[in-house]
């Protein structure tokens, strides 16, 4: 049977680097566990009491690996034995690995039940794919995405599907994505603290300032258009386009309202979408309807056009204080492992978006 190139394999790779992020974060400081020798570094024992969070996070996080594993196999012509190893090996192999190497890492703790329900959540995903695949639901929707995307498109659909995780993380304006250069601009300071280029690159890189409203509308706008013209890249042509742009609108506004809500709240869910960021909302909505009607090729180079116009923008903005005080809350509370999760995908998205993009122009049209 001929391979074909199935977005799940994609979106499986991506959930197994969340899931090595989310274990390990915060990668430091790695030490050898006292008293412990190499025979027993492998014993991971039964906790003494349970946390509900803990437990639903270890279930469900692993239930999309063994569903992705699962329908990769199967989307990518395998046979059913295939399928079921992909799906079901995966899973407890990552999280033994991941619970060992916990041992190194003091701030994490490691536990038998973590593997178990690891491995739960992983066979709960192979049932609900076989399930699937019993009911004709993969076929359907290899047959959909034949009807409604083009050819090679698989890597996009992975990115358009990642584009709501990403918005989980607060960023200064909605959006917002690829506001990676303050990190970076931090981490240099501290390395270059106590040297003599310390002050001076300190001045050079200090570059935030406050975005006049024309460019913070500017900046939401192409935040909530560049996914769309991502999609119009491996879209068909026709009133389809208009059915998809839609729902990555709704997409979007659900993620930035659901990452409010987490920040601040379930009563500000909504709090976002004040007067100062309406024109910009109500720009992107303009300019996302006007993408439909662009060619593929076209749609993709306005669509890299405006990531690394939204990746400068966003790169000046100021943070808000009121949103720094919650992204430390996430760094250091309960959604630690969310905040692990998220954070790399709103600060990498744009770029892996625009090194697709980068590369669907170089391509020769199919």
């Amino acid at each position: 049977m001929r391979r074909r190139q199935s977005s799940a394999t994609w979106l499986l790779l991506a959930h197994i680097g969340l899931i090595i992020y989310a274990s390990l974060y915060p990668f430091w400081p790695w030490r050898w566990p006292p008293g412990m020798g190499l025979p027993w570094l492998f014993g991971l024992n039964w906790p003494t009491r349970f946390w509900a969070f803990d437990v639903e996070a270890n279930l469900l996080g692993y239930i999309p690996l063994g569903l992705l594993g699962f329908a990769a196999a199967i989307r990518s012509g395998w046979n059913l034995r295939a399928a079921l190893m992909l799906g079901l090996l995966p899973g407890p192999l990552l999280s033994f690995v991941m619970e060992t190497l916990q041992f190194f890492l003091p701030g994490r703790v490691p536990s038998l039940s973590d593997l178990s329900f690891n491995t739960l959540g992983s066979m709960l995903g192979v049932l609900l794919g076989l399930v699937l695949h019993g009911l004709g639901g993969l076929q359907r929707w290899q047959d959909v995405r034949d009807q409604w995307f083009g050819a090679s498109s698989a890597p996009a659909l992975a990115l358009l599907a990642l584009w709501p995780v990403a918005l989980l993380y607060p960023t200064p304006l909605p959006f917002g994505l690829g506001q990676w250069l303050p990190w970076w601009r931090e981490t240099l300071l501290e390395a270059l603290d106590g040297t003599p280029w310390a002050l001076q690159w300190g001045d050079a890189v200090s570059v935030e300032h406050e975005l006049p409203p024309g460019l913070e509308a500017l900046a939401i706008a192409l935040g909530l258009l560049a996914p769309v013209l991502l999609m119009v890249s491996v879209a068909r042509p026709g009133l389809r386009r208009l059915a998809l742009a839609g729902g990555a609108v709704l997409l979007g506004l659900v993620g930035t309202a659901t990452s409010t809500a987490m920040a601040f709240g379930p009563d500000h869910a909504w709090a976002w979408l004040s007067e100062a960021t309406r024109p910009g909302i109500g720009l992107g909505l303009s300019l996302a309807l006007l993408a439909c009607l662009l060619a593929a090729r076209v749609a993709a180079a306005l669509g890299l056009f405006a990531i690394c116009a939204l990746i400068g923008l966003i790169s000046i903005a100021p943070s808000d204080p009121y949103l720094t005080l919650n992204v430390q809350a996430w760094e250091h509370g309960r959604f630690v492992n969310l905040y692990g999760l998220t954070r790399w995908m709103a600060w990498t998205w744009p770029f892996l978006a625009a090194a697709w993009l980068a590369a669907r122009l170089v391509q020769k049209p199919q």
